[in-house]
């Protein structure tokens, strides 16, 4: 069974039709990498999983997005329950203006945890996961500030995975990062998908080609092509797909 399903999936801004028919299903374990150019409805698909187009004023939704066989806009669906089963990591890190420690902590207490030893490790846990319990567990109490962009990137993520989603969603997480902060973002997300379902917006051809399992190329609202990643790169079977990747356009 599929993990995430979206059906002919329509979704306007006002008048402006953003996604336009998408159905796509991805398998559990994976990460699915999103291509296309700026304005393509990338990040609109991304935030379908966790309900972010929701805040934005007169959007209209059509057709039916799925995780574990679950119609996630059905009314029953709470939405606090919702986005902590599907973690979100932003293109800038975006730690709390809080201890290295809290940050991670935060969605747990906000979740009403209050078990002390419970919530140490669960720090500790999703540091480990997060590739940087070796740099900061010596400074814990200081301030995320005083973290390298990377390193902040990576305490988001942590943070993410400290209430154990099934899903990762993730909007160029590296595209602010210099290339040696990207490669350990690019190892993360290759050993998180044993864990988590990752779905990835990345303007990077090469981070595609390197971290993802299956490749989506949107234009202009509508998907073009979704396939393995390796046949999207080698032998697509669309031609735009094709112009795409070789730079011809976009």
């Amino acid at each position: 069974m599929s993990k995430i399903e979206t059906k002919k999936v329509d979704l306007y801004y006002g008048d402006f039709h953003a996604l336009k028919g998408i159905t796509i299903s991805m398998k559990a374990n994976t990460v699915t990498a999103l291509i296309g150019p700026s304005g393509c409805g990338k990040s609109t698909y991304l935030r379908l999983f966790n309900r972010m187009n929701d805040l934005i004023d007169n959007v209209k939704i059509s057709g039916m997005v799925m995780i574990d066989g679950k119609d996630i806009y059905d009314r029953q669906t709470q939405v606090d329950e919702l986005r902590k089963n599907v973690g979100m990591v932003f293109q800038k890190p975006n730690p709390f203006p809080k201890t290295i420690f809290e940050n991670v902590a935060y969605g747990l207490r906000v979740n009403g945890v209050t078990d002390k030893k419970f919530i140490e490790e669960r720090v500790e846990r999703s540091l480990k996961q997060s590739a940087l319990w070796e740099e900061v567990k010596d400074k814990l109490k200081k301030s995320a500030f005083e973290l390298s962009g990377g390193q902040q990137q990576r305490l988001c993520i942590a943070r993410a995975l400290a209430i154990e989603p099934s899903v990762l969603l993730m909007d160029e997480p590296a595209s602010a990062l210099d290339p040696i902060s990207t490669a350990k973002i690019e190892e993360l997300i290759y050993e998180l998908k044993k864990e988590y379902t990752i779905i990835i917006v990345t303007h990077n051809m090469q981070q595609a080609g390197r971290v993802s399992d299956y490749t989506a190329f949107f234009y202009i609202g509508e998907l073009i092509e979704y396939d393995e990643t390796k046949k999207i790169f080698t032998n697509p079977e669309n031609p735009r797909t094709q112009n795409y990747i070789t730079g011809r356009f976009g």
